[in-house]
């Protein structure tokens, strides 16, 4: 399909009736230039108030069940608008939810493929809502489940695609409806295995379905729309000054998103460079409350970059160490085994550094995934740490992560020490830092309370 635009909407582009009508009316405009295809995410919260309701539903509080399922159905209805059609598909997917969360409860348990199946339902109910909003503006639209569209491995709960079942699948249901004019609104965050079985890509994964589908279909363009002015070179709340930046590397895009900044999924830009891919699809990032801004275009090469262009944080990490205790089991040994381990438990490790000397070495984990992480730990190492040819793993959970990015950064001397000390002026420690080869990130770990004094102390130093 010749020029076609996949625009993705973000939560809170979709979390009222009367921003599901500005998004839709942004449709409308992009459509009568190019075809068009839409992904959209959840309303805003509605993720969070799926996943709390299978938690009630473990724990058997059917009281809580039947508060959040009110509060469900209550939501949807009123962005219905008293649409009495609309209103029986959304008391439908409602209904299928129920019956998930109640066999959750029978069971006193959430199996990962219950809790994928069931947590899609907020996306399945976005694209209902936005369909209808385009088909009552004259707009034929189709709400469709990505399920039926994206086939992925069976990592329940973060799931990746399997790129050549996803794109015979895409195009032999989307094309069609293209060329009769139909706009497809699919929803994101959801596929399935090839066996049928439901899975999610990780949370926040509607972007990430939003790049699979623009790579399965050849797309001209990604448009993701948010409730941000772009990429900027830091996070307004913590530094004011800071600015949108025009243009982006993928590389940079997708280190910033790695290491804190929420305006793309970590794994937006993969599938855009992935082999067969003849060019990388350009992306950009908008605001849908604000369309008149330009955004941020992310594209595959810059034409020059010079130092850093931003810095990003995280504050819900924490910093596992390991050392160890015998000449009789180098620090490699141990470094391998504990890789190997989070590897298999599906851990993603955000920094690593280490000590040639103490044979010790420590990484940084998201704070939501460090039960896991000391799971797999102490299962991978029981008998060495029993026998004490390892040291008792350290955890410290009051530390936050700074990056420094940019494609400008490689050879450029003195740039290390500049941002070394600019965090040291602040009097904020250094516990950790890690840099890969190719120069593009800087990795500092340092103490929480002086996280934001240490972003906002680099983005002056580096006069982003």
């Amino acid at each position: 399909m010749t020029n076609l635009l996949v625009m993705k909407f973000g939560g809170t582009s979709v979390g009222s009736a009367g921003r599901i009508r500005a998004a839709a009316a942004l449709v409308e405009s992009a459509r009568t230039k190019r075809p068009v295809v839409v992904v959209v995410s959840a309303m805003s919260r509605i993720t969070d108030l799926l996943l709390d309701t299978m938690k009630h539903a473990e724990a058997g509080d059917r009281a809580g069940i039947d508060s959040n399922v009110r509060q469900l159905r209550a939501r949807h209805h009123e962005a219905a608008l008293g649409d009495i059609e609309l209103i029986a598909r959304i008391d439908a997917l409602i209904a299928e939810f129920e019956r998930l969360v109640n066999g959750m409860a029978m069971l006193g348990d959430r199996p990962a493929r219950s809790v994928d199946e069931a947590v899609a339902i907020g996306e399945r109910l976005s694209s209902v809502l936005f369909a209808a909003c385009l088909n009552a503006a004259g707009s034929p639209a189709a709400a469709l489940n990505a399920a039926e569209l994206i086939v992925t491995d069976a990592v329940f709960g973060n799931a990746s695609p399997l790129m050549e079942h996803t794109s015979e699948r895409s195009r032999r249901v989307i094309e069609p409806l293209l060329r009769r004019g139909i706009i497809p609104v699919v929803t994101g965050f959801n596929g399935s295995t090839l066996d049928g079985r439901p899975t999610t890509l990780g949370r926040g994964g509607s972007d990430f379905s939003a790049s699979i589908l623009a790579a399965a279909l050849g797309a001209a363009e990604l448009w993701i729309w948010t409730d941000v002015d772009g990429i900027m070179t830091a996070d307004p709340r913590l530094v004011p000054d800071a600015k949108v930046l025009a243009e982006v590397s993928f590389r940079e895009a997708a280190e910033l998103a790695y290491n804190g900044a929420k305006v793309l999924h970590p794994r937006t830009l993969a599938p855009l460079l992935a082999p067969g891919i003849d060019h990388a699809i350009p992306v950009w990032s908008k605001n849908s409350f604000a369309p008149e801004k330009p955004g941020t275009r992310i594209v595959g090469r810059l034409s020059t970059s010079e130092g850093a262009r931003a810095v990003t944080s995280m504050s819900n990490v924490a910093l596992v160490s390991l050392e160890s205790a015998n000449a009789a089991l180098s620090g490699v040994q141990v470094m391998a085994r504990a890789l190997d381990a989070l590897a298999r438990t599906n851990v993603e490790v955000l920094a690593i550094s280490g000590s040639s000397y103490r044979q010790s070495f420590c990484f940084l984990v998201r704070s939501g995934e460090l039960g896991r992480t000391i799971e797999a730990l102490e299962a991978a190492l029981a008998l060495e740490i029993a026998h004490g040819y390892v040291q008792p793993i350290d955890v410290d959970e009051n530390v936050g992560l700074l990056a420094v990015v940019g494609e400008g950064m490689r050879g450029t001397q003195g740039l290390a020490g500049r941002v070394f000390t600019a965090i040291s002026r602040e009097k904020v420690n250094i516990i950790a830092i890690a840099q890969g080869s190719s120069e593009l990130t800087i990795a500092i770990v340092v103490h929480r309370e002086g996280l934001e004094k240490a972003v906002r102390a680099v983005h002056a130093e580096c006069h982003l």
